[in-house]
């Protein structure tokens, strides 16, 4: 199935500059629902399993909208300072398994450590290995693991960066660190995020779609504690 929904192209490597090919996603997906947390199921395929594009030459690893940025040379020369000496030999594959997709974004992450990257993409790419372990059904642990870093560096994000990043304002984020302790159980974390969009009416009329998200989440949890 991943065939069907997947095709290589090849792209020029921000770090090693050598063409490598990389794996896109077709767009014309089946959405199956959509959880709290904006995790998208789609029928019978994840694209979230190929968002990280990783080179198969050096290894460095990314999402798109980095992969194709050109980075700063201060990154540059940090990363391939580091992946010189690490000498990687990257399989080329166009089907990703769990543990594929888990670690190109564990090996982005790493990348990311190395220039001090943004709290914001961390949180995003914690986020989506906390999603691939839902997918699957059998792995809680792992799941509230990286929901839970997630949860901790959007937070981070919301003191030191300014929103909108990656499609998110300040206050769909905020939503979003609600609704990841609301997939937590931690339903008091979760009241105190989403309370600061209920009781904003700047945000009912600027972002009515996230306000009524929030006040959803809100009626939910009222009535789980109801039961």
């Amino acid at each position: 199935m991943a065939v069907d929904n997947t095709f290589v192209v090849e792209k020029t490597c921000p770090v090693c500059q050598q063409e490598t090919r990389v794996i896109k996603t077709r767009s014309r997906l089946v959405v199956e629902k959509r959880d709290e947390d904006l995790c998208v199921h789609y029928k019978g395929f994840s694209p979230y399993y190929y968002r990280i594009w990783i080179c198969e030459h050096c290894g460095f690893a990314a999402d798109e909208s980095t992969f194709t940025a050109r980075l700063p040379n201060k990154h540059r020369e940090k990363l391939w300072e580091f992946l010189k000496q690490k000498d990687l030999d990257i399989e080329f594959t166009e089907t990703r398994t769990l543990p594929d997709a888990v670690g190109s974004f564990l090996m982005a992450l790493i990348y990311l450590d190395i220039i001090n990257g943004p709290a914001s993409k961390k949180a995003s790419y914690n986020l989506n290995v906390g999603w691939l372990y839902r997918f699957t059904g059998e792995y809680q642990d792992e799941e509230r693991e990286y929901l839970t870093l997630a949860a901790e560096q959007f937070n981070e994000s919301l003191a030191k960066e300014h929103y909108p990043i990656g499609g998110l304002t300040d206050s769909a984020a905020v939503y979003l660190v609600g609704a990841i302790y609301y997939r937590l159980g931690d339903y008091e974390k979760c009241t105190q995020y989403l309370s600061k969009i209920i009781s904003d009416q700047n945000i009912r009329t600027s972002e009515p779609k996230v306000f009524d998200k929030a006040r959803d989440l809100w009626g939910d949890i009222r009535s789980k504690k109801k039961k």
